[in-house]
């Protein structure tokens, strides 16, 4: 008699579905500031700074107010924006122009209340993540369908 195995289908990990989340997610904010900021999907500007005025959408990272990338925003809209490598990797968030951008983007004290959510520890849950990746993966199919002007 021949016993056939049946596998099991693996669940992933919180770890492994936040590390499949932050690409898409950073392509979403990255995606979202280029066409806020020149209408275009293939160029944007730096929240932090104007030099050059426009970047190449693959030289953005999407760098977040409070550094570290905690759970409590990592995945945060409000926190996270389009910055230039220098900025964001050697300038450590050019952390003054970053505030000072948040307020004028979100009124004052919108970077206290960024700072707080920093501060939360945010559990998630392979559910949440799972949910996550589909509402941002539709988010960026909206945002390249409206980058490419069809309607």
């Amino acid at each position: 008699m021949t016993v056939i195995a049946i596998k099991k289908p693996k669940h992933k990990s919180v770890a492994k579905l936040k590390k499949e989340l932050w690409p898409i997610f950073s392509q979403f904010i990255r995606l979202r500031d280029c066409l806020e900021t020149t209408g275009s999907i293939d160029y944007g500007e730096c929240i932090t700074c104007d030099n050059p005025p426009q970047h190449r959408f693959e030289d953005l990272d999407a760098g977040h107010f409070v550094a570290g990338r905690h759970n409590g925003n990592l995945f945060s809209e409000k926190g996270c924006h389009a910055q230039c490598r220098r900025c964001n990797r050697f300038l450590h968030g050019n952390q003054l122009e970053y505030r000072r951008a948040i307020i004028k983007l979100y009124g004052k004290g919108a970077d206290e209340i960024l700072e707080e959510e920093a501060r939360q520890v945010k559990k998630f849950t392979v559910f949440e993540l799972e949910d996550m990746k589909g509402y941002y993966t539709q988010k960026i199919k909206e945002l390249l369908k409206e980058g490419n002007g069809r309607d």
